[in-house]
């Protein structure tokens, strides 16, 4: 392993915002056990229950409209040559990476895993659609792999850790509601209210057990119903990856043109299956919008409904399956599935990715080069995706294992491998499940 030939002690990380829950708070602390120098800013109650160490704590109070000029103030006072961040597009992200990239600085950016569940993302500068992975082609990536030798450990079928995600969030959101009279300038990077969304978390929680029980008999209705079917992948309406990566504002724009699609290129034989996001806290009322939108194009009897949960039991007939941009597309794809975007995504590659119309697809859609897919994923595994979860207690301890090494390389995830240098690989041949 090869790390950064700079001195530990002249490396100075700065932390914004990260996933709700501790995982940022333990991966400042083994940092610091390496040796740099460590500071996380805080914009809310939130930010600063899940930070232990208040003598590295910086809290931000200001206005939203100063932030630009205060991060410069901190880089140049605190020396900082790293920032490390959850999600580059939210406002305070996107203006700390732009000061950042003009003044030498290493961006760590970490996302929810691009083969979920059993995987975190990690990248420099940017992901989803402004990864590094947007400028790769297949050739280059095949390239890369040819002397690579490594494993592929089987795809994921469920979500590692949602519950403990769900609790985090809650509990985050509580703290910004009911303590955070110090941060009387801090704005939430969505629109929702907090109040609004800490009751949506709270009420996901509690409801649970019966959204069990519905996602089972909805499921069971469209295995035992014997009918061919498409599946349509649903994401967070409000996520950056929806928001940011696509034309759409909200899921019902992305429905509305599948729906319509679907009753006019699809066999009359052929079903719909609307598949809800696990973290779905029902922002917009999306079963009632189904069924309204379907009885308009005279298909509601071949639509069905969803309410998250597992993706593979429901994959294991699908002739097919649509989204924006989810990072489930590549399930479908580890699958052999024929599968259409409406967004740009890292795996937006020609080779395995229809590039039909909407309604050609559902007609016959072509199915991906799953010998150029395999080629992409084992390239995911050996780069940017590192085992283990943001929120289980089993999940973070394996991720830590490996983020602090991968962050103190003088090289970002890929170059190691594009240019033939030794770098730490992420994967493993066994995954260890988040509990």
């Amino acid at each position: 392993m090869v790390v950064s030939t700079a001195c530990p002690d002249r490396r100075v990380f700065l932390f914004l915002q990260g996933p709700h829950g501790p995982f940022f708070n333990a991966l400042g602390r083994m940092l610091r056990a390496a040796g740099t120098q460590v500071w996380r800013v805080g914009f809310n109650a939130g930010d600063q229950a899940f930070w232990s160490d208040k003598t590295s704590y910086i809290p931000y109070l200001d206005a939203p409209e100063d932030w630009s000029r205060a991060f410069s103030d901190l880089v140049t006072r605190y020396g900082v040559t790293d920032i490390v961040l959850y999600g580059d597009t939210r406002p305070i992200h996107a203006h700390a990476i732009q000061i950042a990239k003009t003044r030498g600085i290493t961006v760590h950016v970490f996302e929810e895993g691009y083969l979920r569940p059993w995987w975190v993302t990690y990248e420099r500068n940017g992901s989803n659609g402004n990864s590094r992975l947007m400028e790769l082609d297949v050739a280059q990536i095949q390239t890369a792999l040819a002397q690579s030798g490594g494993h592929t450990p089987p795809p994921p079928s469920h979500w590692g850790d949602m519950r403990q995600h769900i609790f985090y969030g809650a509990l985050y959101h509580w703290f910004v509601l009911f303590l955070n009279r110090r941060y009387r300038n801090f704005r939430p990077h969505r629109e929702l209210a907090v109040s609004k969304e800490f009751r949506l978390y709270f009420r996901r929680l509690a409801l649970m057990p019966i959204h069990r029980l519905q996602r089972s008999w909805a499921t069971a209705q469209v295995r035992w119903g014997g009918f061919p079917y498409h599946l349509v992948l649903l994401q967070l309406g409000h996520d950056s990856s929806v928001q940011s990566h696509s034309d759409f504002s909200c899921m019902t724009q992305f429905l509305e043109q599948v729906i319509a699609g679907f009753a006019k290129g699809a066999p009359a034989h052929h079903h719909l299956v609307i598949k809800e996001h696990p973290l779905e806290n029902h922002r917009e009322p999306l079963r009632k919008r189904v069924r309204q939108i379907a009885s308009h194009h005279g298909i509601k009897s071949r639509v069905h409904y969803v309410p998250g949960g597992k993706l593979a039991k429901l994959l294991d007939d699908a002739k097919s399956a649509v989204t924006v941009n989810s990072t489930a597309g590549q399930q479908v794809l580890w699958r052999g599935i024929p599968l259409r975007i409406f967004g740009r995504a890292v795996y937006d590659k020609s080779e395995f990715v229809s590039q039909q119309t909407i309604e050609a697809f559902f007609a016959r859609p072509n199915p991906p080069d799953s010998a150029a897919y395999r080629a992409y994923r084992q390239f995911l595994l050996e780069t940017c995706q590192v085992p283990g979860g943001f929120y289980s207690r089993r999940g973070r301890r394996q991720l830590l294992r490996r983020t602090a090494d991968m962050m103190l390389l003088a090289q970002d995830p890929y170059e190691g491998l594009l240019e033939n240098k030794e770098a730490v690989t992420p994967q493993l041949h066994l995954v260890e499940r988040s509990g």
